[in-house]
């Protein structure tokens, strides 16, 4: 058995996501000692690498825990499926590395821009989530999304970074104020109307996600200045009560 803190040295899974974890079903610690500390088993830790897989293909936790307990969960053949988008990844990275060495040798002569294809990633995303399940949230985001192309993409992601500049603007005052609660609001719309239903739910959801996914927290600070995205997190955590 191993305690929250060996499991998060372990894994480099912070132990408050491990918390998170535990509190919304995804991850349970297999016991507990008398002083009510969280132990995990080997078991556990197998459960632990397949969520932090399908985290790779950028599922929500939502999803994931939605996949993992469903009757007809297959781990051997997520795993299969998990393992083709990795050397897929790989083989993009091996790419974009000799790329690089090859403007290095050659400068502006390169002119290969094969490397920065994505295709058949997004493919094999698309046919794993197809296999694994759609939830509902993620059906109503295909049907607001289908018709949008790369500069739709482009557009509605510089609005959302918007919105957390605004958040950066006010980020020195109190979370529960009221600019800082109707700026969730403002998110909050702006996410069911470009994409899917927010709830409150989903909504606290993406704010934990917004501290403890790096790239969110590097991507949203990078709009409103440093600790933009703990502020965004704590003022949803006020707009929805938790």
């Amino acid at each position: 058995m191993m305690t929250v803190n060996e499991v998060s040295r372990l894994t480099g899974v912070s132990i408050r996501t491990l918390q998170y974890y535990d509190k919304i079903g995804l991850l349970k610690p297999t016991e507990h000692t008398a002083a009510g500390y969280r132990l995990y088993d080997n078991s556990a830790l197998e459960k632990l690498q397949q969520i932090l897989l399908f985290r790779e293909l950028e599922f929500s936790l939502k999803d994931i825990k939605q996949i993992m307990d469903a009757p007809g969960f297959d781990r051997q053949k997520a795993l299969e499926q998990q393992i083709e988008v990795l050397i897929l990844k790989k083989q993009r990275l091996e790419n974009l590395i000799a790329l690089a060495c090859g403007i290095k040798k050659n400068g502006e002569r390169n002119m290969d821009f094969s490397a920065f294809d994505t295709t058949k990633i997004q493919e094999y995303k698309k046919e794993a989530k197809a296999a694994w399940g759609k939830t509902a949230e993620y059906q109503e985001y295909e049907q607001k999304t289908k018709d949008r192309n790369a500069g739709g993409y482009q557009a509605a992601m510089m609005q959302m970074m918007d919105i957390f500049t605004e958040f950066g603007e006010i980020r020195t005052e109190a979370p529960d104020s009221d600019r800082a609660q109707q700026l969730v609001k403002k998110l909050q719309s702006f996410i069911t109307d470009n994409y899917y239903t927010c709830s409150e739910k989903i909504l606290a959801e993406l704010g934990r996600m917004y501290v403890e996914d790096k790239r969110f927290t590097e991507n949203i600070d990078k709009a409103g200045g440093c600790g933009t995205a703990e502020f965004v997190y704590k003022a949803i955590e006020c707009y929805c009560g938790e």
